[in-house]
């Protein structure tokens, strides 16, 4: 008996022709609609052979493409001996069959290929629990299309149903129960997460987030000096990583690498993995890392900007960082001191003065050759340190946690001593006076500014 076609072939190795769909007013050009997809599909192992476009008002419901451009599609399969087409745009599962059935090749799209992408670069617990309930939710409205070889035979007398009906019937009772049992060890796995995330409040925190491929894990090495996996491709890393980032003269930040996003990223998997951007969500201060020097930059910031909005993180304080200015059309290297306003060499009216006209207060870096990186570290400190108070908090002697924490957060200006407490002069933000307050027994007394030292965070 013949499996159904989809169970014959792997992604990987596989060649590939890719297929997308433009419509009227779509922000990504012809010329560049593919290219995202054409690396997804290099980073699943597959080799393109072939490009399709079509430009309509809408989809064909039936077949997404036009009767002519299936066709087109069918002789290019042909002509490139292609066993995949892998279309931009996601498809119904009725799609995909009526697709495979008139090309009578593999067909899936973008969500199966990130999720293929996922799955090969999951390493830890987490992570593979995550990406195998994101697969089984993405594949229960499709399971009926897996079984289509057996729908024609007939069970037995006066049942009505074929072994291929009961199959799917059980696949799914399967199914169900499988996606319970992983969402209850992903519920302790995200109470374990919150409960690590929340005793770091000694410490600032920052996140890095972004579009896949920005940079951020560059970036992360250059500022905390940390060796972290970087590989140039989408989705290297899916686990978030924390690093400790000491700036002298101030104190330590924790900062974390977060997944990174793309374009119409599976509703499923964002659910999955809102345990992992638990990070991003009790940050103090987000780092939105960009690829100055892709033309879809501004796609790649409102996607991230989507995204963000769907975890619950999308109020957060964000600095928008512009990466990569080393590969910028006419960009000479001037050093280490580098902002916007200096890259007089880069192209006029190239996409990168564009997005500084519209982003005026983000910072341009280049991770690699350390550009502006200490630029970045200033205006950090200088966002972490507004709102900050000059205060006396006066604490029992025998509270040295308190000590340990104030030493994290800040420059302590003079500490006292009496017989029974310790007094302790500085300056912290609102929010962590508040904090402090909660967790400590404390009297906070608000000063007129003291003269601050030399080595103040002001």
């Amino acid at each position: 008996m013949n499996q159904p076609l989809r169970d014959t072939l792997k992604v990987e190795a596989k060649r590939a022709v890719l297929v997308g769909m433009l419509t009227p007013g779509q922000k990504l050009s012809k010329e560049h609609a593919l290219d995202e997809l054409a690396g997804l599909a290099e980073t699943a192992g597959c080799e393109v052979v072939g490009h399709l476009t079509q430009t309509r008002d809408h989809p064909e419901p039936a077949t997404y493409l036009g009767k002519g451009k299936i066709e087109e599609l069918n002789q290019l399969m042909q002509a490139t001996d292609a066993e995949l087409a892998i279309f931009d745009n996601n498809l119904s599962p009725s799609q995909g069959k009526n697709i495979e059935t008139t090309i009578k090749s593999i067909v899936i799209d973008r969500s199966e290929v990130i999720l293929d992408i996922f799955a090969t670069h999951a390493r830890t617990y987490e992570a593979k629990l995550q990406v195998e309930l994101a697969q089984l939710l993405y594949m229960r409205p499709r399971l009926k299309r897996m079984w289509t070889h057996l729908e024609r035979i007939e069970g037995g007398i006066g049942s009505g149903r074929g072994p291929g009906e009961k199959q799917l019937e059980l696949d799914r009772r399967m199914l169900d129960k499988r996606v319970s049992e992983l969402r209850r060890k992903l519920e302790s796995v995200e109470k374990r997460r919150e409960r690590l995330v929340a005793s770091r409040n000694e410490y600032f925190t920052v996140s890095l987030v972004g579009y896949t491929n920005a940079g951020k894990s560059t970036l992360m090495h250059a500022l905390t000096g940390e060796d972290v996996y970087i590989a140039d491709q989408l989705f290297a890393t899916l686990d978030t990583k924390t690093r400790k980032w000491d700036i002298p003269n101030w104190g330590s930040i924790l900062l974390s690498d977060t997944v990174g996003f793309v374009r119409d990223l599976p509703h499923h998997l964002v659910a999955s993995f809102k345990s992992t951007l638990e990070e991003a969500l009790q940050a103090d201060l987000l780092l939105h890392v960009v690829d100055a020097s892709n033309p879809e930059a501004m796609q790649h910031i409102e996607t991230v900007e989507s995204v963000l909005e769907e975890i619950g993180a999308g109020e957060k304080q964000t600095l928008l960082v512009l990466n990569k200015v080393d590969r910028l059309p006419g960009h000479q290297t001037p050093g280490t001191e580098i902002n916007g306003d200096d890259l007089n060499s880069i192209e006029e009216n190239s996409w990168y003065h564009i997005l500084r006209n519209k982003h005026r207060d983000a910072m341009s870096v280049s991770a690699v050759t350390r550009e502006g990186v200490e630029q970045l570290r200033e205006k950090v400190v200088s966002i972490l340190s507004k709102n900050f108070h000059a205060i006396e908090i006066t604490a029992d002697i025998g509270d040295g946690k308190l000590t340990s924490v104030l030493t994290q957060l800040t420059e302590v200006e003079q500490t006292t001593y009496t017989n029974t407490n310790a007094i302790y002069r500085c300056r912290l933000p609102q929010g962590v006076i508040e904090r402090l307050q909660r967790e400590h027994e404390i009297q906070v007394e608000f000063l007129e500014e003291f003269t601050p030292s030399s080595t103040d965070a002001t």
